[in-house]
């Protein structure tokens, strides 16, 4: 099992699929690394020599912000915009959604589990 970025790669995936496995890497970045390193598609982590591995290794931590560093700067992103006191800060530190979606029906994900009220229910005609 190849250990790339502090994240083991299952070893039965194609090397474009396992790379996605680092959180910072997705489809594009992946198919670009294979392309730069001249690693063919249909290749398998498993099939992958340890120099390869290295290159890929060091091509990642050179090259692309991944992991725990990504991670901190989102983090601190956020953190940025709640201290400002902005309006999306605000909507995070409420834990709504931030990017102008409706509130009134959905936003189940961000709102949580549904809260009755008592004395709230629909009048019958």
């Amino acid at each position: 099992m190849a250990r790339i970025a502090g994240v083991n790669i299952p070893t039965n995936k194609r090397v474009v699929i396992g790379l996605q496995y680092i959180y910072g890497i997705g489809q594009t970045k992946a198919q670009q690394i294979c392309k730069d390193l001249g690693l063919p598609d249909a290749k398998r982590v498993n099939e992958l020599s340890d120099d390869e591995i290295m290159k890929i290794r060091e091509t990642i931590d050179n090259d692309y912000r991944v992991e725990g560093d990504l991670r901190r700067e989102v983090a601190m992103n956020i953190k940025r915009l709640m201290d400002l006191g902005c309006y999306r800060g605000l909507r995070h530190r409420r834990g709504l959604p931030v990017h102008g979606q409706r509130t009134h029906t959905n936003a189940r994900t961000r709102k949580g589990k549904a809260v009755a009220i008592a004395g709230k229910k629909k009048v019958a005609r």
